[in-house]
């Protein structure tokens, strides 16, 4: 059975199993005629399958008129911010972001520089079949140009973002894991540009991850033993193609997800007021930070595309996703972890507190999250039952439903590849949170009978 995911956001399979040569070219095509006539830029996160799926991917686009302008190996913000530095009509990075080694994907971006809206993305599947039948002929082929500047060209702009200055005479102590991904290529110099003592945790070009490339804290227990070990101040963690930022404060401890967008929103603001936007499975702690200086959160659907469409609507002056995603329009409207980066270095220093310290200074917050399998049952309805249950809470039907309580929040999102519901609950204690996730979790049960 084919393992081939199609979303907002492009294509992601197993390598051999769902993406093939043969699929790859079908939807490079499609996306092709999406984008029309001009140049489109590619970038990869330096998995082993990355070279197949790029020259099969290149190949294609040439094919169909488009130049291609490869950047190699390098974040998938790098590829957003060069989609708008060189005029492009879209961009794909070659990533399947934190998913294992045999998986691989493409990241399917717009002319913007942005991930496709669903709308576009219902533009560019609907060309699915025609997409094989209108190849350019010889005079009209188009042409790749390798574009070295492209990681420069980010990195060194993302840099002006901040006091370099002051960063660099704090000489930080950072242990960085890039779990030999797209961040080997770029966050070693990046990090020296700032004055960091940098001490590296898989940070080899191999492309092949060492461990579950999911930054999550029981994949990460040699880089938290590694700060302990040198007396580092944090650890910078990147996932494979560096959109997502999770930090290890200086007791080699999880700083959290969730804290990661909480900081990140917390130092914009104190410097530039505003709206704050974030999805709905995001801490209620960017509630408590922003509301703090008179600021109002917005919350959309799940999804970078759902909260970069959402932060444009309202203005916002920052936002991002619990899962150590942070977008800061400054730059560029997409997760970028260079720029969390350098966030969070220019709050330490000018906070001249410990990570832990500041840890400890956010709003406590706690979440639990569990999958409920449904088997026949159709989710829509369990979905509406639960509604129905709660109508006289505060209730969110923007994607699936989120219920807001006095004291917690619950947000139940049916899945759209297998029969199942996520259940994620937030409350101020961890114990309180598993007792509110076991809590709806019976009341699923209950409704299926």
């Amino acid at each position: 059975m084919s393992t081939l995911m199609v979303s907002v956001s492009g294509i992601r399979g197993l390598v051999g199993n769902g993406l093939d040569p043969h699929t790859i070219v079908k939807y490079a095509s499609a996306y092709a005629d999406f984008c029309g006539k001009g140049k489109i830029v590619i970038g990869s996160d330096g998995r082993i399958s990355g070279d197949m799926v790029k020259h099969t991917l290149i190949g294609t686009l040439i094919a169909k008129g488009n130049d291609v302008i490869d950047i190699g190996i390098c974040p998938t913000p790098t590829v957003l911010y060069n989609v708008n530095k060189l005029g492009a009509v879209g961009g794909i990075q070659i990533s399947a972001s934190h998913n294992p080694n045999e998986w691989n994907a493409l990241k399917l971006l717009n002319s913007l520089g942005e991930f496709m809206t669903p709308e576009e993305n219902k533009i560019m599947l609907e060309k699915l079949d025609s997409a094989n039948t209108n190849y350019q002929k010889w005079n009209e082929l188009g042409k790749v140009v390798s574009y070295s500047e492209g990681l420069k060209n980010h990195y060194t702009e993302v840099l002006k973002l901040v006091d370099m200055e002051l960063i660099k005479s704090k000489k930080f102590k950072v242990v960085l894991d890039c779990v030999n991904g797209a961040g080997s290529y770029i966050m070693p110099k990046f990090l020296t540009d700032l004055g960091c003592e940098i001490i590296e945790v898989d940070c080899e070009k191999t492309g092949v991850f060492p461990r579950l490339p999911e930054p999550l804290p029981e994949n990460l227990t040699k880089t938290m033993d590694k700060v302990k070990e040198v007396g580092a101040d944090l650890a910078i963690v990147v996932d494979p193609d560096v959109d997502r930022l999770v930090l290890i404060t200086d007791k080699g401890e999880p700083f959290i997800e969730e804290n990661t967008i909480t900081l990140a929103a917390k130092h914009v603001l104190s410097k530039n007021k505003g709206n704050v936007v974030v999805n709905l499975s995001t801490t209620r702690a960017i509630d408590d930070v922003a509301n703090a200086v008179g600021c109002e959160v917005f919350r959309s659907p799940v999804g970078e595309a759902n909260v970069v469409k959402l932060m444009k609507e309202v203005d916002a002056v920052i936002g991002g996703e619990g899962s150590g995603g942070v977008i800061y329009p400054e730059l560029h409207y997409g997760r970028d972890a260079l720029v969390g980066t350098v966030l969070t270095l220019e709050h330490l220093a000018e906070q001249n507190k410990k990570l832990s310290q500041i840890k400890n200074e956010l709003p406590q917050y706690f979440i639990a999250k569990k999958k409920i399998e449904l088997g026949n049952v159709n989710p829509d309805n369990v979905i509406e039952e639960i509604k129905n249950k709660y109508s006289d809470q505060k209730i969110n039907t923007d994607d699936g439903l989120r219920i807001d309580f006095d004291d917690h929040w619950v947000h139940f999102r049916k899945s759209n590849t297998e029969p199942i519901i996520r259940c994620i609950a937030e409350a101020q204690s961890e114990e309180d949170a598993n007792k509110f996730i076991d809590k709806y979790f019976g009341v699923v049960k209950e409704l299926m009978k």
